[in-house]
């Protein structure tokens, strides 16, 4: 039952765009994880800059770092 939480910077995207999105993350998982269509959910979460780091940073990098499977490039 993967679920994917993405948490992004405001962005103007049309419901087909997200769909698109949601569409290609899910084929993804399916592939890697050998998942279902129908197990697979995911979310879009916009979040503004001047809130990254106490909505995701503090509470979903910084203390997960050492076992993140990709780091981000920079650090706050």
């Amino acid at each position: 039952m993967p679920h994917v939480d993405i948490k992004c910077f405001p962005r103007d995207l049309t419901e087909e765009q997200k769909n698109a999105l949601a569409s290609d993350i899910a084929e993804v998982i399916i592939r890697h994880l050998n998942s279902k269509d129908s197990a697979v959910s995911v979310v879009l979460n916009e979040v503004t800059p001047d809130d990254w780091k106490a909505q995701v940073w503090d509470t979903d990098i910084a203390p997960h770092i050492d076992t993140l499977i990709k780091k981000p490039g920079y650090s706050l």
